[in-house]
């Protein structure tokens, strides 16, 4: 009840500023709202070489990705810093494109101008649980809830997508129809097809982590559950992987800052805390072996034809508590195992199926083609006939 009230004022007052500063002249610029970052970083870069657009981005404070050039406005999108606040309602109202990485509640008090449009560019190049309308949470929440989740929904314009399967599941998610589905890729994936960039990314990384070139890299990158508040609860034996594989392997950690926060490194030569210190594009690169569950990882490392385990303890209670959208063990391109005994085990036998990666690969990234980003601006905005104040923001 309380946070739903909290979410009411807070629209309440995004609106009324909204409506002030819509008032003021549309300029030539494009606004993107970004927390996870690596979509919108390749979207601007891309807006930057073919249009002349002002690029404002505003950051909430989960977004951990370095935008800063000496021609972007940047701004932290939170209540908490009032001005920063104020200024990023006043671009998204004056703005003539608006570029999202996430559901965003604010587009449910938006009244945009006409000629306005909203991409939605997600965080996802796939998707194996359940999320938006088809998330079986939503059973619980309110009736306000379950309308503003539609009205924010219905403010996009195009949802980007990397493959026909990840449209059907765009559809079902935010109720939208074909016409309003952008097949041009998903723009982080242009870095796997850059290979002076892979390998610059690579160099420093290994530089940074000599004993990555000796050992054999796992990755663990589990998906953010909500009640998990310590180390322990990712269920993972750290000691155990240790004494089976410190001699061949280290294990890199990608968690959540909940969770990375109560991580104790007991193996400093064996176990090496990454969390939010690198782009996940970078550290897949030096990554051997990924180990997850339920993310939207594997989708692009698939592009790099690695294996995959996926260390599925809570799968039950998940598909109860989340859902899938099919199979659990049919969708993942990888072993699925339950516990440490037989991840180590599936690690020291080092048999997969890489015709089944690769099929995964194809399927998911079908418009993904180290080109996407620049589709992308192509399909926005050489169509557009709009009209606006061309004086670029100071």
């Amino acid at each position: 009840m309380f946070r739903e009230l909290a979410i009411t004022l807070y629209l309440f007052a995004f609106r009324v500023m909204f409506m002030i500063f819509k008032r003021f002249p549309q300029k030539k610029k494009t606004t993107f709202v970004a927390s996870f970052g690596e979509n919108i970083l390749y979207s601007a870069r891309a807006l930057e070489k073919q249009t002349d657009d002002q690029v404002v981005i505003l950051k909430t404070s989960h977004c951990s990705t370095d935008f800063r050039t000496p021609t972007r406005i940047i701004r932290t999108f939170e209540v908490s810093r009032m001005l920063d606040w104020l200024r990023s309602v006043y671009h998204l109202a004056t703005s003539h494109a608006i570029i999202v990485d996430n559901y965003y509640g604010f587009l449910a008090a938006a009244d945009f101008k006409p000629n306005v449009r909203c991409i939605q560019v997600w965080h996802a190049a796939g998707a194996i649980k359940k999320f938006g309308l088809e998330d079986p949470s939503n059973h619980y929440r309110s009736k306000s809830a379950n309308k503003r989740f539609r009205k924010v929904y219905s403010q996009f314009d195009s949802v980007v997508t990397g493959s026909d399967n990840m449209a059907s599941i765009f559809k079902r998610s935010f109720n939208v129809s074909e016409e309003r589905i952008l097949r041009t890729g998903i723009p982080r994936t242009d870095f796997f097809f850059d290979e002076a960039a892979k390998q610059e990314s690579r160099d420093a990384l290994i530089a940074e982590y000599p004993v990555l070139y000796d050992k054999k890299v796992l990755l663990y990158a589990p998906t953010y559950r909500d009640d998990t508040i310590d180390i322990k609860d990712i269920q993972l034996d750290i000691d155990k992987m240790h004494h089976a594989l410190k001699h061949d392997c280290v294990l890199l950690l990608r968690l959540h800052p909940a969770v990375e926060n109560a991580f104790q490194n007991k193996y400093p030569g064996f176990v090496f805390n990454v969390s939010g210190q690198h782009s996940l594009n970078h550290l897949l690169l030096v990554t051997d072996i990924l180990i997850t569950d339920y993310s939207s990882i594997p989708f692009e490392f698939s592009l790099l034809n690695r294996p995959m385990v996926f260390f599925a303890y809570d799968q039950e209670q998940y598909t109860e508590e989340r859902g899938f959208w099919g199979s659990y063990e049919e969708l993942v391109p990888g072993p699925v195992v339950t516990h440490t005994n037989e991840l180590i085990s599936v690690i020291e036998q080092n048999t997969f199926d890489f015709e089944r990666i690769k099929s995964f690969a194809d399927e998911w990234n079908q418009y993904s083609q180290g080109t996407a980003s620049d589709s992308l601006i192509k399909a926005v905005y050489q169509t557009e006939d709009r009209t606006y104040d061309v004086v670029r923001e100071a």
